[in-house]
């Protein structure tokens, strides 16, 4: 399809084309991994997911659903819910919803709930928050191997990975303003990045290992994946290589998601979100 074909498909692929739903759906399909990224209070950015969901599940038999926002402590919880063993309430209090996450319960539950209705496996991706915390400010070496909730140590962030997060974090905090991505007063939040990056990798790869027909598809912050940063690459790392991305972006701002810098590609495809009525 041409670059302006902009009525035939919401898609656009990194190479500025267009690209019809069914065709990219058909590509996802045969991925093991879909990383379907999201600002976390974006209820369109939600039912774009539940969608894409639905889309998957239409093509593939064996299908997980991964999510950030759960620590892998959880996933007996998540087992109980797909399982019809829980009320709404119940499963809210248990995965102590309010505490691990903190957005609204209402921007999930449609995925939740198609999760359980359909009984498709949810995977729990997190790690411990003390554990982001305390790699981020003493190092992977300094955390005792009991102490680090199964993961294996990151693959170190390139300075392309460093100079975005600088972006994404508008400068970084106060002190690094006017110092560069490469300066080792990054470090620290650079290690606390790849710590979640890292744990979101290792239990999709886990999930991968073990059943290695199915396709994984998760549900995490655009920032773990923007132009194969982050999660990708850290997947890449434990041998994933199968792994596309897709994203959003805002129609009427062409800023909103560029789909390339510096050559490297945003994503797979991104999805045109249309304003609300």
């Amino acid at each position: 399809m041409s670059k302006t074909d902009n009525l035939t498909s919401q898609w656009r692929r990194s190479d500025g084309h267009t690209i019809s739903h069914h065709q990219l759906m058909q590509q996802m399909a045969n991925k093991q991994v879909v990383l379907l990224g999201e600002r976390h209070d974006r209820y369109d950015i939600h039912r774009w997911q539940l969608h894409i969901c639905a889309s998957l599940l239409a093509l593939r038999d064996n299908l997980a659903v991964g999510f950030e926002m759960f620590p892998r402590r959880l996933q007996p919880v998540l087992d109980e819910w797909v399982a019809g063993q829980l009320d709404q309430e119940t499963f809210l209090q248990r995965t102590e919803w309010g505490t691990v996450w903190g957005f609204a319960s209402d921007l999930y539950m449609p995925i939740f709930d198609f999760c359980r209705a359909f009984k498709i496996k949810m995977l729990a991706l997190n790690c411990r928050r003390d554990l982001v915390t305390r790699v981020g400010k003493e190092g992977w070496e300094a955390i005792a191997e009991e102490d680090r909730d199964d993961l294996t140590p990151a693959r170190p962030a390139s300075l392309a990975h460093r100079e975005h997060l600088l972006r994404l974090t508008n400068g970084g905090p106060p002190f690094m303003q006017g110092k560069s991505a490469d300066s080792p007063d990054f470090d620290r939040f650079v290690r606390a990045q790849q710590t979640w990056d890292r744990a979101f990798a290792c239990n999709i790869a886990n999930y991968c290992t073990e059943n290695p027909q199915a396709l994984v598809i998760s549900i995490i912050g655009r920032g773990h994946m923007e132009y194969g940063h982050g999660t990708p690459d850290q997947l890449d790392d434990l041998g994933i290589t199968a792994c596309a991305i897709l994203l959003t972006e805002d129609a009427g701002d062409e800023h909103s998601c560029p789909l390339t810098v510096e050559g490297k590609a945003v994503a797979d495809a991104v999805f045109r979100l249309q304003p609300q009525a």
